[in-house]
């Protein structure tokens, strides 16, 4: 594969953007919005010029990176690709919408990947003519820093295709472990009702956000407590996962905690809204 096209310009879009283009692809970048795709070549300079100062690459190499990204807001510049990522929001519809789109613009022999969290590959992959060709790529967050991506085959996907997408993974500097479609794969399975748990204890009044994490750090040596990763990851992207799997597996212990689904309604949704379990200046 040499041509990559990443869909979507948020944080987890304009990572996975990044570490294409350090790996020596080239990378188009779309978004519907101009002003997302320039705050997210602005973040990947940013991220890079860090390697500069720190004497990890010289100015040049940055450049050469940012050289391999293609910004564009018109769909249509997918059309050349070898693999498609898909990192839009994490919801259903649209990204059913998203992938009958691609279906009908792109090669036939393109692969067409989503780094959604929990969403069915196999549900994506039936809303094109291309099932063997649909996969799942979740990257970690930060992208360029997180090595994992767990490589999600749904019911139809081919070995052909999972073969190609590993062996993508591991030129981006990844390692990738296959995991079968099952709501929130494995990472987020095991991984939010954790979350959801530690929730409950604050809404329980069993101990404070500190005390809470502060266990899980210094007991259960996590580098960061459950309602401080909460907030890294966002409230609503947690509440969006834990009820892909109150739904997909329909089993009442997935039920989101009532107070995280009070905070998302308030707005509350962690960093990126500067007010989560914890408060952040933005």
């Amino acid at each position: 594969m040499k041509a990559i096209t990443v869909i979507g310009g948020g944080t987890m879009g304009n990572g996975i953007a990044h570490t294409a283009a350090a790996s020596g692809f080239d990378v188009t970048l779309i978004d519907v919005s101009e002003a997302i795709l320039q705050r997210a070549v602005s973040t990947i300079t940013s991220n890079l010029q860090r390697g500069v100062d720190k004497g990890k690459m010289t100015a040049g190499e940055r450049d050469a990176i940012v050289g391999r990204i293609r910004a564009s807001s018109d769909l249509g510049a997918a059309a050349g690709s070898d693999i498609v990522i898909e990192a839009i929001v994490e919801n259903l519809d649209a990204k059913i919408r998203l992938f009958a789109e691609l279906d009908a613009i792109t090669r036939p022999e393109c692969i067409l990947a989503s780094n959604t969290s929990s969403i069915s590959i196999t549900k994506l992959a039936a809303a094109t003519k291309r099932p063997e060709n649909v996969i799942g790529m979740h990257f970690m967050n930060p992208v360029p820093v997180m090595t994992l991506v767990e490589v999600i085959r749904g019911i139809a996907t081919s070995d052909d295709t999972y073969r190609r997408v590993e062996d993508l993974s591991k030129q981006m500097g990844k390692t990738p472990i296959e995991v079968n479609d099952y709501p929130g794969f494995i990472s987020n399975r095991v991984l939010m009702p954790m979350i959801n748990e530690a929730i409950f204890a604050l809404y329980e009044g069993v101990a404070t956000r500190e005390a809470i994490d502060g266990v899980m750090k210094l007991g259960m040596n996590h580098p960061m407590g459950p309602l401080t990763l909460a907030d890294f990851i966002g409230l609503d992207v947690c509440l969006a996962i834990l009820r892909v799997l109150e739904q997909g597996f329909g089993d009442p212990k997935y039920r989101p905690c009532p107070l995280l689904v009070k905070m998302v309604d308030a707005g509350w949704l962690g960093r990126k809204s500067g007010r989560g379990f914890y408060e952040y200046r933005k």
